[in-house]
């Protein structure tokens, strides 16, 4: 846990400045994180996060703590240029698909799944290409995972191809760690791990990794593919139609959930 007093420097990023600017007003308030994480619907985990610029604010949690803190709209109107700078340009509308998703069906091939990982697996990840705001990358990484806390989260099925296992990002502890933490998630009700054996040597993926979302309401279908230099969102029902079949054509040939489990398992232990 964060200690209130603890505040990252304003000049390095503006996440860093909403966070400090949270927590300047917060205390000229005399306002304690538990009590305003009660009246803005938050946890007081949350804006311990958010105040040592660890977490990307939702839009929502922005108004909310302008109402909570009556600050006149300051946070909301932050919010945009904080949104701006956390994420690419072309990745936004995804992440605000995928805050909105009641389905999500994710394959990777290299790594494990973004909304998988664990902060030291995504800090040790991200810094090998160098990138000058390694912290806002890896605040906006986990800032993603916040679609588990939902009331009621999306479903989930994650599928990787065992080649991202033979990869232990970050050494052997934060390996580990990030095996246990997928095994722990694996357990959740609304979450299924499965993982393409190294033995299926041809399999729909192998272009490379993509997410398909479902949606309550008439929302159409959403398929993302990743890339190099930046992903792309496709809306294209016949598109979105065939990343749909290549998923299910992928689960058809991943190992059951608990043969996952049982791999993931012997990776963690060495056995593999």
């Amino acid at each position: 846990m964060t200690a209130e007093n603890d505040a990252p420097d304003p000049t390095t990023s503006l996440l860093a400045f909403f966070g400090t600017e949270l927590l300047r007003l917060r205390g000229e308030r005399g306002v304690s994180q538990t009590h305003l994480a009660k009246s803005a619907f938050s946890t007081q985990s949350m804006i311990s996060k958010i105040e040592a610029a660890q977490r990307v604010p939702s839009k929502e949690l922005a108004h909310h703590l302008d109402v909570a803190l009556d600050t006149g709209g300051h946070f909301s109107r932050l919010y945009p240029l904080v949104i701006k700078y956390a994420y690419p340009s072309w990745f936004l509308p995804f992440i605000e698909l995928e805050r909105e998703a009641s389905t999500m069906r994710v394959f990777e091939s290299q790594i494990v799944p973004g909304l998988l990982q664990t902060e030291e697996y995504a800090r040790a990840m991200l810094s090998a290409v160098r990138p000058d705001n390694l912290d806002d990358l890896v605040a906006a990484r986990m800032s993603r995972q916040e679609v588990f806390e939902r009331e009621l989260p999306p479903r989930m099925w994650f599928v990787l191809d065992e080649q991202a296992l033979h990869r232990p990002i970050g050494g052997a502890a934060v390996w580990r760690a990030q095996l246990e933490h997928m095994l722990k998630t694996g357990q959740e009700p609304r979450v299924v791990i499965q993982v393409v054996p190294r033995k299926v040597t041809s399999h729909p993926g192998l272009a490379g990794p993509f997410s398909v979302l479902g949606f309550e309401d008439d929302t159409p279908d959403v398929l993302y593919v990743d890339g190099f230099s930046q992903g792309r969102t496709a809306l294209d029902a016949a598109e979105v139609a065939q990343g749909a079949h290549a998923y299910d054509l992928l689960r058809a040939v991943a190992l059951s959930p608990e043969e996952s489990a049982d791999l993931l398992s012997d990776y963690m232990e060495g056995r593999k």
